[in-house]
């Protein structure tokens, strides 16, 4: 069996994290991945198992901005509640102001909002990486200290950690030395997306970088992520790295039992314990997830149409025909939803090399940064505050 991973005072056992996902990790999903995690099969419903003493792995909200978290923005806040089986609670924030930052630390701390927190500075998105937030910020290594800095110091004892990428690209690399000030601040856990922001979601993770970022930072657990799509490559990307677990990002959008996968993946019991649905029984978890995304926005209309960015997912593989996929990504209700599926064949088995790339691939020729902002990485007195967005999730 693996060793489990220490994040503070928190074990999890398998080392498996769900990454932040911007409209994509709410509590709806979060739930559906856990009862897989820590039940059985369970399609369509509420695994047994008892969910009230915490989960197998570790599952974390979706990134939430932390200027619109202490102006107490009404979409953050419901972003930031949790369900009263997540344990630990794990909040993931953005921000580019150390002030402001160790604000929304101390926020969460005194209001007992979250268990963890995690800071984002992967994100590639060019309206972001523009303004100098996200995987642009690392390459100032004073601000980056700075943020760590204040985070950690006003967290009050609560487990902080840090999510980056490589750097900006091949010539612009920060991950070794934002290791090391992470380490030097006090940062509790580093997870590595073996891609730099030039890359955005395409090539191949390198997941070398992941076994040079643990040689540099021995001292604190370091997690992997990038291209995760079955259990089978998470145990593979520890075996080749040495890494001390595993972040699943794009790997399980559609695929919530993955989590399932990887708890019998790391527990030794291998492909023949891994689901391998119908597609009636994929069917049922897609009306599940929808009813769930109903219920947490407390209208059914809105959590279909939320849940319609996952049927291309959750049906690859399967013959279904971009007619229905179509007709699928349009319902308005459950009862809709349900129809639809019922005209399919739901007896088709799980679909051979169904397990692959999902999500976005592509990647990019450049990174959109601030004028000048390469000419010096210590130089930084301030990122504009325009590099935060107004409201968290995305």
């Amino acid at each position: 069996m693996t060793q489990p991973l220490r994040i503070g005072p928190h074990v999890i056992q398998p080392p498996v994290v769900l990454a932040p996902m911007a409209g994509i990790t709410n509590a709806p999903f979060r739930t559906l991945c856990r009862e897989f995690a820590e039940g059985a099969r369970g399609y369509g419903g509420r695994p047994p198992g008892d969910h009230s003493s915490g989960g197998k792995g570790l599952f974390v909200s979706e990134m939430i901005t932390t200027r619109a978290l202490v102006e107490r923005n009404e979409k953050t806040m419901q972003l930031v509640h949790f369900d009263e089986t997540e344990k630990p609670r794990s909040i993931q924030l953005y921000g580019v102001d150390p002030a402001t930052v160790g604000k929304a630390a101390r926020m969460i701390a005194d209001e007992d909002l979250a268990d963890h927190i995690d800071l984002n500075f992967g994100c590639p998105v060019p309206k972001v990486t523009r303004k100098g937030g996200g995987s642009a910020l690392p390459y100032k290594r004073q601000l980056l200290r700075d943020i760590l800095r204040e985070a950690v110091r006003n967290a009050d004892g609560l487990p902080v950690t840090m999510k980056m990428r490589k750097g900006i690209d091949d010539d612009h690399l920060t991950y070794l030395d934002a290791g090391r000030i992470a380490v030097d601040e006090g940062v509790t856990a580093i997870a590595l997306h073996g891609r730099t922001a030039a890359q955005h979601y395409g090539g191949t993770a390198d997941w070398d970088a992941i076994a040079r970022l643990k040689e540099t930072v021995p001292e604190i657990p370091v997690l992997g992520n990038g291209d995760i799509w079955s259990a089978d490559d998470a145990v593979r990307m520890m075996r080749e790295t040495g890494c001390d677990g595993v972040v699943v990002g794009r790997g399980c959008l559609g695929r919530p039992w993955l989590f399932g996968d990887l708890v019998a993946a790391f527990d030794g019991r291998g492909p023949a314990a891994y689901a391998r649905p119908t597609l009636r029984e994929v069917g049922d978890v897609m009306v599940r997830h929808a009813q769930l995304l109903g219920e947490w926005l407390n209208d059914e209309a809105r959590g279909v149409i939320d849940f319609r960015k996952h049927v291309a997912w959750y049906t690859k593989g399967f013959s279904v025909g971009s007619e229905m996929r179509q007709r699928l990504a349009v319902s308005s209700s459950l009862a809709q939803l349900r129809t639809l599926l019922d005209e399919l064949d739901l007896d088709q088995p799980w679909p051979p090399g169904a397990d692959g790339p999902r999500g976005r691939t592509s990647g990019r020729s450049r990174v959109v940064l601030p004028e000048g902002w390469l000419n010096d990485p210590y130089e930084c007195s301030a990122v504009s505050a325009e590099a935060e967005l107004d409201t968290s999730g995305g």
